[in-house]
């Protein structure tokens, strides 16, 4: 049991288990609790077979049996399900809200367009500078990123930082991204878009606020 987690990939490059990021923060919270009422729900479904088992066949013409299977079609069929959903609900239409591009205080987001292609991508700042391949963005500031597409629909995805948002043909999509500290992250197409489609790789920089502003400027020049 010590070694399932170590084989369970909760860490790396890729990991949404791993996060660097409060939407990346968001969604792992999510995920954990998605998974422990799994386990929860999965014990009882255990046990509650366990015991079935070990129980005589029950006759239907009898009050008390059909008072019991009545129970267990509402309690297991209708309340369960339906309070696990609103629950998700809940938790995840605001993890989801914070990876909106919605207006906020303080200083304005960045915003960065990213353009995908068979298997590139393409990315631009508004001073004019240019990468392929390569996201650099600054730690600690939001981010919004306006994805579109030139031919086949992508899906762009920084596990660690964010969640994923597609890329259509004649449409762009904005995403949230943060990165809280500086360091190198990657990115990935997460929809699949032909032969090279694995290969579709973005490489993802946080830089330190002033070494990022120092960058930009000599970049779009």
């Amino acid at each position: 049991m010590v070694a399932v987690p170590a084989l369970g990939a909760c860490a790396g490059p890729q990991s949404i288990l791993d996060p660097a990021g409060p939407a990346a923060c968001d969604a792992a919270g999510l995920w954990w609790g998605m998974f422990a009422v799994a386990v929860v729900v999965l014990l009882g479904v255990t046990a509650t077979w366990i015991v079935g088992m070990g129980r005589r066949p029950p006759t239907l013409e009898d009050a008390r049996e059909k008072r019991v299977v009545r129970r267990w079609i509402v309690l297991g069929g209708v309340l369960l399900p339906s309070s696990c959903i609103v629950v998700l609900l809940v938790f995840g239409i605001a993890a989801g809200r914070r990876m909106l591009p919605l207006p906020r205080a303080g200083e304005a987001p960045l915003r960065i367009d990213v353009t995908a292609r068979q298997w590139r991508w393409e990315v631009r700042y508004g001073g004019g500078a240019a990468l392929i391949n390569e996201l650099r963005l600054p730690a600690g500031r939001p981010v919004d990123v306006h994805v579109q597409s030139l031919d086949v629909i992508h899906s762009f995805w920084v596990p660690r930082l964010g969640g994923k948002i597609d890329a259509i043909p004649g449409r762009t999509n904005v995403v949230r991204l943060q990165a809280d500290a500086a360091g190198e992250y990657r990115g990935q197409c997460a929809e699949f878009c032909g032969t090279r489609h694995a290969l579709m790789v973005l490489r993802v920089t946080a830089m330190e606020a002033g070494e990022f502003a120092g960058w930009l400027e000599a970049a779009s020049r």
